[in-house]
């Protein structure tokens, strides 16, 4: 449900509608008049008699049509989309203390969560691999436990892992959006949206029909550097958007993660830079959570699979000691390929283990 809409919102949206006026003037317009609605109600006398106000900015001002802002104050209603100014006490803090935070967020879902005190942005590659999907998956599947909102893109690739890792464990997540929350064409979008909101919220700073654009991403990363006290970088090379977002983050004063890969593959490049220049080698899910000062387990902990067999506990506890490829797990077991096979497939098709690249095998659940 759509939280309900003061009357100062259609003061804030207006100002963050008008052509030339960005997060950072905004604020300062409104610190000037004290709030977004005497702002509106000066004339442009009394506007160009400001110190840094000149013609251009009055005339911007005086230009501006209040019934474009009614128009899309009438649209969020009919969809359910929350409006939030940052004059609005409910504006998520960590976000409002950076300089240039959008002067109006959109939302589906419950927009409180975005004040929750735990909060980690996770992000990475569009093009990640299967083992960094796999484990940005289980790790936040791990922080979701801890009672972390997990913060991400909604892109392919890392960010739709994050969702769906958090969404496996009854977790809280909230996606964050380079376009309007009406300007999504793909039905698998539409189906991520459906089902973050209902356990968290899909944000955006853009008009709710804007289509995406190459320059909206990175106002996008901002709001996610900013929305959490930590951000995790699960893998990236150095043309990756996640950089983008950790260089962000940094600017913010919030603490970076990046997790370390093989210097045989391109795609932790980023991460190294990263872990070069400063930021926190994370290695396990559990040494950014100590990292933070977070406490044990809130919730529930994830429920252990117990092996249904004594074949799937010796196979199981030789994938305890990492990854494993078909080869190693006959020999371990020592088990025929057609014996070991129905295993692994039953394994899988339950959730347990997932197959990576070159008929390896790791474990997804703790056991």
């Amino acid at each position: 449900m759509a939280p309900s809409m003061p009357e100062d919102i259609r003061h804030m949206l207006r100002l963050s509608l008008v052509p030339g006026i960005g997060p950072v003037t905004g604020r300062q317009l409104v610190g000037v008049f004290g709030s977004a609605r005497a702002l509106w109600a000066a004339t442009a006398s009394e506007l160009a008699a400001q110190e840094g106000i000149g013609p251009k900015l009055v005339q911007a001002l005086v230009s501006s049509d209040a019934r474009q802002a009614d128009r899309i104050i009438d649209t969020c209603k009919r969809h359910h989309i929350g409006l939030l100014g940052i004059d609005n006490p409910d504006y998520p803090e960590r976000l409002a203390a950076a300089v240039d935070a959008p002067l109006v967020l959109y939302g589906l879902g419950d927009m409180t969560t975005l004040r929750r005190p735990r909060m980690l942005s996770v992000v990475g590659s569009r093009k990640a691999s299967r083992e960094g999907r796999l484990l940005t998956r289980r790790w936040c599947r791990h922080w979701s436990h801890q009672d972390a909102v997990i913060v991400s893109g909604m892109a392919q690739g890392i960010d739709a892992a994050a969702h769906a890792g958090t969404l496996e464990a009854e977790g809280v997540t909230v996606a964050v959006l380079g376009c309007g929350l009406l300007a999504i064409d793909s039905d698998e979008q539409r189906r991520q949206i459906e089902a973050i909101m209902h356990r968290g919220c899909v944000i955006s700073e853009f008009t709710p029909e804007t289509p995406a654009r190459p320059e909206h991403f990175p106002r996008r990363n901002r709001i996610i550097a900013a929305l959490s006290p930590a951000t995790v970088v699960m893998e990236a090379d150095r043309r990756s958007g996640s950089l983008i977002t950790a260089h962000q983050a940094l600017g913010y004063g919030r603490e970076v993660f990046a997790v370390p890969g093989s210097v045989l593959a391109g795609n932790h490049t980023g991460c190294h830079h990263l872990i070069r220049d400063g930021a926190g080698l994370a290695d396990s899910a559990t040494a950014v959570s100590e990292a933070l000062g977070w406490e044990a387990a809130a919730r529930s902990p994830i429920p252990r699979y117990e092996p249904e067999s004594k074949a799937e506990a010796m196979l199981l506890d030789v994938l305890r000691r990492g990854v494993a490829h078909v080869d190693m797990l006959s020999e371990q077991c020592r088990m025929s390929l057609p014996e070991l096979s129905p295993i692994l497939l039953a394994l899988e098709l339950r959730g347990v283990i997932d197959r990576l690249p070159g008929d390896r095998y790791t474990l997804i659940q703790e056991i």
